[in-house]
C-alpha cells in the first residue's frame, strides 16, 4: 500500500507497531487514518480505542482495511468503537486511490463524514497495513 500511494504522489511514513501510529496520529493529526487490524504490539480494536479516546485524535475518521471475516468479533469491535468504513483484504490499486481520493480530496472539503469534517488545507492520512503503519501527506493544492 505504501508504494502505490507514493507512486501516487503522496509523501509516505512508516512505523512499525500500533503504538507507534497511535503517537504519529497525536503528533501530525491526519486527516484519515487507514489501518489493519492484526498490528504488532496492539491489536488495531486497541489502536481504535485509543485514538477514540484521546481528545486529539477522536475526530479522525478511521477506515479498517482487512482480511478478517466481516462478522468476526475484532470488526464487529471496531465498528462499535466508530470506524468510519471497513474494507477487506485484498484491496486493488483503484480501491486504495478511490478511497484516499474520496476521503482527502480538496474537493471533499464541504462532505461531511462521520465524527469528522474534513479541514481544506493540508491533506494528510496514516494508513497502517498489516505490520506497517503509513502516513500520507497531501501537498496544498492551488486553483489554477
Amino acid at each position: 500500500m505504501a508504494l502505490i500511494l507514493k507512486r501516487s504522489g503522496y509523501q509516505v511514513i512508516e512505523a512499525t507497531t500500533g503504538l507507534e501510529a497511535i503517537e504519529q496520529a497525536r503528533g501530525a493529526i491526519p486527516d484519515l487514518i487507514l489501518m489493519d487490524l492484526a498490528l504488532p504490539g496492539l491489536m488495531g480494536d486497541e489502536v481504535i480505542a485509543r485514538l477514540k479516546k484521546d481528545p486529539t485524535t477522536k475526530e479522525i475518521p478511521v477506515i479498517v482495511n482487512t482480511a478478517f471475516h466481516k462478522e468476526s468479533a475484532i470488526v464487529e469491535r471496531a465498528i462499535a468503537l466508530g470506524v468510519t468504513e471497513v474494507l477487506h483484504k485484498p484491496l486493488s490499486f483503484i480501491a486504495l486511490q478511490e478511497m484516499a481520493r474520496r476521503y482527502l480530496s480538496n474537493d471533499n472539503s464541504d462532505k461531511q463524514y462521520p465524527a469528522h469534517n474534513h479541514p481544506t488545507s493540508q491533506r494528510s492520512a496514516e494508513f497502517a497495513t498489516e505490520s506497517l503503519d503509513v502516513r500520507v501527506e497531501f501537498p496544498n493544492r492551488q486553483s489554477a
